[in-house]
């Protein structure tokens, strides 16, 4: 799973989706057919939650936006709603990340720190680390970027929405996956970035050098 991430996320994310809503609309109603085809992301979601075994404050964060962001589906009793309520939604959590910026507890530096700790790296050190004042800097660029993804694609959705009414559904679904996936593509970069500020090593460079070392004393 962890080599055909993007593969999957195509899969669940869109195709299913998209097969969902157009087989089942004519049958069940728009509301329905929208609610359920937000069942294979649901489930995918969990799977890859447990697979590539984010815990702690990630954890959390994956979880609890998982469950709100399904009941709000639920709860919806409309597919013109349950879009309005996507939008909104995506307002509210880019207005969190905006916030953590704000009080210097940028997020995606707290999901670092839980994914550098699985790898092994004490989480202290690791604070001491990412709260440089240069590589802080670094972290809250990375937040105020996926804040500013999801605004930008809220308020596409936005746009589709007025324009299209329900029929927004589908129109904006491969748009808004490409320009997430970009996006998300170039803010990795400054997670690499970070990496070799911090001097950081992959585990592949960190066997090798263990090898190396073993050589050297025999």
């Amino acid at each position: 799973m962890h080599k055909n991430i993007v593969l999957w996320d195509l899969i669940c994310y869109i195709i299913f989706p998209l097969i969902i809503w157009h087989g089942s609309r004519e049958y069940i109603g728009d509301y329905y057919a929208m609610l359920i085809s937000t069942v294979p992301g649901f489930i995918y979601s969990i799977i890859r939650f447990v697979i590539l075994k984010k815990v702690n404050f990630l954890g959390i964060y994956l979880i609890v936006t998982l469950a709100i962001g399904t009941l709000i589906d639920v709860l919806a009793g409309s597919a013109m709603q349950m879009l309005w309520n996507s939008v909104i939604y995506s307002y509210a959590l880019s207005f969190l990340l905006l916030i953590s910026i704000a009080i210097n507890k940028p997020l995606y530096l707290l999901f670092a720190v839980d994914i550098m700790e699985l790898r092994g790296r004490n989480r202290e050190i690791l604070k001491q680390e990412f709260y440089q004042k240069k590589v802080l800097f670094i972290f809250k660029l990375i937040t105020f970027g996926f804040a500013f993804q999801g605004i930008l694609l809220a308020s596409i959705k936005v746009w589709l929405i007025m324009n299209y009414g329900v029929e927004a559904f589908d129109k904006g679904l491969v748009l808004r996956q490409v320009l997430s996936w970009t996006i998300s593509a170039v803010l990795i970069y400054g997670f690499v970035h970070i990496g070799k500020l911090l001097n950081y090593k992959s585990n592949a460079e960190l066997e090798r050098e263990s090898q190396e070392a073993e050589g050297g004393r025999i």
